[in-house]
């Protein structure tokens, strides 16, 4: 058993605290926009010029005109900002926001985070994965635990490119909740079913096991 892409992205939600504002990475992270309590009163920002991003826009509230970064039609909630992407990331790169949630391709023990290529891919580059990896207060990632072929995605050490150095805070994938301990990872939640030997298996680091580790 391991938590499927929709309570990965529930699991994402979580993470987000009242008043924060919020950047939400291109593929799953985006999904989460549709998980927040509107209650917490939180401000979503897309890094191509957008505060006060809202969920995706249902069959009648399309507007080809409103994207996010990953060019994917959103809505804009009231009270909602435009602005050019050197304002924007003028706000990354200054500190101001919160928490980003993005997706990764390998995060190493020590919060080193790869999420932007895959040596001999064609790529059309970076983003702004590494100002948001950089510039956030807080990041958390979310992914698969292993690649499509079995290799852990969880390591000691990158074996991709890196997009920024130390500044992964906790990592959501299939198997659990993990944060980054230095020199290995503390599971702080494990997915419905999952054994702790499935978890360390699928491994590439030391993982921590907390006495507060249960599924749920």
């Amino acid at each position: 058993m391991s938590w499927t892409r929709e309570q990965m992205v529930r699991r994402a939600a979580a993470e987000v605290l009242p008043g924060q504002i919020v950047n939400l990475g291109i593929g799953m992270p985006t999904e989460v926009a549709n998980f927040i309590n509107p209650q917490l009163d939180v401000t979503l920002q897309s890094e191509n010029g957008l505060l006060g991003m809202g969920p995706y826009p249902t069959e009648d509230e399309i507007d080809a005109r409103l994207i996010n970064a990953g060019k994917e039609t959103v809505t804009a909630l009231p009270g909602a900002s435009l602005f050019d992407s050197a304002q924007s990331f003028g706000m990354i790169r200054g500190g101001h926001i919160d928490l980003a949630i993005l997706g990764g391709l390998e995060v190493a023990c020590n919060g080193d985070l790869a999420n932007w290529t895959v040596p001999g891919r064609l790529i059309t580059g970076m983003g702004g994965a590494m100002d948001l990896a950089a510039g956030a207060r807080r990041l958390v990632v979310i992914q698969n635990h292993t690649s499509k072929d079995g290799k852990s995605k969880l390591t000691a050490k990158l074996t991709l490119p890196a997009t920024a150095l130390g500044c992964v805070n906790r990592v959501i994938t299939d198997l659990g909740i993990f944060d980054v301990g230095g020199d290995c990872f503390v599971c702080v939640a494990k997915a419905d079913g999952v054994a702790r030997e499935a978890i360390v298996r699928a491994t590439s680091a030391p993982v921590l096991f907390t006495t507060a580790t249960s599924s749920g």
